[in-house]
């Protein structure tokens, strides 16, 4: 017999026993093996390749594209919440009339979270229908809207006057479109467009352009406030305020003071009145602008204050402060 190999026939069978140091050394050899292939395998299936770990894609990427997907990589970013003066918490509003809803949604969602107010539109009619009541601070169109061209929309918006029409004509305009030709470009800022982007576009640059804009008009608008005395008026609001109390006023009449406050030392003449606020070709025998005129005095006769002063035989002006020697008609 030797030292590692004993044969004993029992009932025929051979029996080839192990010595116990090697019946441990193939377990521990077999465990090793099996705990290798397990390792192998969770790298293959868990771990990603070598071009994701260079080039990763998050999952805005498989849904969006590459545009969508880079937008929203800095849409993550936290930027500093816009506010239209550094001792005002109120937000600028922007208004964005885009028809595809895919894309609405997204300017939507991703203006909201960077801090500002959002209007939408789906259509030109309900753009203008919210500049005129929600007055927004600055306006993202499409060109390609369903009930009207944005070019005219535009000048729409250019055209009015300001004063009559509820709607600003310097809102900034930036097109955001998939019309990227020359000549379209032209076209757009011709038409009074501020700021013109094609589409497919990066939404950190559209964010940028949006501050930059809202930061030039925001100065504008502080500069384009009228104080004649007591009296405080500011066109972007439509906000009268007299002695710090806000004065309701109708449209007709707010147009009114707004014109005869551009020079509140000049007399304007009837005729000029009724053509610029009203829109008359002659004067005739109407008497809107007198009756206007009253009901305007009387809401800025608080404490005393007469302002408004009809000029017998001639017209309206607006003068600095209280009138004690003014002969106004009854």
């Amino acid at each position: 017999f030797t030292a590692f190999h004993k044969v004993a026939l029992i009932e025929r069978e051979p029996e080839v026993p192990v010595l116990e140091h090697e019946f441990i050394a193939g377990v521990v050899i077999a465990a090793c093996f099996v705990h290798w292939i397990d390792a192998v395998a969770k790298r293959t299936w868990s771990s990603p390749s070598r071009r994701q770990r260079r080039d990763p894609k998050p999952d805005s990427f498989l849904r969006f594209g590459p545009e969508r997907a880079l937008a929203q990589r800095g849409a993550n970013r936290e930027p500093p919440t816009p506010t239209k003066d550094m001792t005002n918490d109120e937000k600028f509003t922007i208004l964005v009339a885009e028809d595809d809803d895919a894309t609405r949604t997204f300017l939507a969602d991703n203006l909201t979270a960077d801090g500002y107010e959002l209007l939408v539109a789906d259509s030109a009619r309900h753009a203008l229908r919210l500049m005129e009541t929600k007055f927004p601070d600055l306006a993202v169109l499409d060109l390609g809207l369903p009930d009207k061209d944005g070019l005219e929309l535009i000048r729409t918006v250019r055209s009015s006057d300001g004063i009559v029409s509820r709607i600003d004509p310097g809102l900034p305009l930036i097109v955001v479109t998939g019309r990227h030709g020359e000549l379209d470009r032209l076209r757009g800022f011709e038409s009074g467009a501020d700021d013109y982007l094609a589409k497919p576009f990066s939404y950190p640059e559209l964010r940028a352009r949006v501050a930059a804009l809202l930061r030039r008009s925001n100065t504008r608008k502080l500069e384009g406030r009228l104080r004649i005395g007591p009296l405080e008026i500011d066109p972007p609001t439509r906000e009268v305020k007299l002695r710090g109390r806000k004065i309701p006023l109708s449209q007709k009449e707010y147009a009114l003071l707004k014109a005869i406050a551009a020079e509140p030392t000049r007399v304007f003449t009837k005729e000029e009145l009724l053509r610029d606020v009203w829109g008359f070709r002659s004067l005739g025998s109407t008497r809107t602008l007198d009756s206007h005129a009253c009901r305007l005095r009387q809401k800025l006769s608080v404490e005393g204050d007469r302002l408004v002063v009809n000029v017998w035989g001639v017209g309206y002006r607006l003068v600095d402060g209280s009138v004690k020697t003014a002969t106004e008609e009854a």
